[in-house]
């Protein structure tokens, strides 16, 4: 399970770690609209605020959360198969997420991913060009929330300077499912 502020390279740590292990990567349903480039059942599945909540009304999903006026939520069936098969599966969630999924699987691994300052942060978020002044105040202060509760829910935390030791980092860890790793 990978968790992280938005902004802070958790897609690109994912993508990178993909090309070097083996693991199932949970699709997410959200109500949020697609962002350039992004494609319904590879990025996200891309549904309305009802369908949404009807699957929250059957069980339909492991956590669900709202953030910025989104719903996202971790489909259960395919997540449930896989771990039932001995899979690896990867969850990138919010926190609230994560504090859903630690009370239902509490033996999984929880990494979080931080930026290296909320500076930092601010300038990737307004690099994407996708993001108004307005959602990066949100989102920044989201992280700041983000980064004093993580210690409570997540066994490791990865600061993201440099994507590649990122990436070598969440690696190490995952691949010895230790709880100790050096961060710099």
């Amino acid at each position: 399970m990978v968790s992280g502020p938005s902004g802070v390279g958790k897609s690109s740590i994912i993508d990178r770690l993909a090309r070097r292990r083996r693991f199932r990567f949970s699709v997410s349903v959200t109500t949020r609209s697609p962002r350039p480039g992004e494609r319904d059942g590879v990025d996200y599945v891309f549904s309305d605020r009802e369908t949404f909540m009807s699957l929250v009304a059957e069980d339909a999903l492991l956590e669900w959360a709202e953030f910025g006026g989104n719903l996202y939520g971790t489909p259960r069936r395919p997540v449930e198969e896989w771990l039932a098969a001995g899979d690896d599966v990867l969850l990138d969630i919010e926190i609230d997420g994560a504090r859903q999924i630690r009370d239902t699987f509490p033996t999984a691994l929880f990494l979080f991913i931080a930026p290296p300052g909320l500076e930092e942060l601010r300038r990737r978020l307004q690099g994407r060009g996708d993001t108004s002044e307005g959602d990066i105040r949100l989102r920044l202060e989201r992280a700041r929330r983000d980064l004093a509760s993580a210690p409570e829910v997540f066994d490791v935390l990865v600061v993201n300077r440099d994507l590649e030791r990122a990436v070598d980092l969440v690696d190490a860890v995952i691949g010895c499912d230790g709880r100790v790793v050096d961060s710099r």
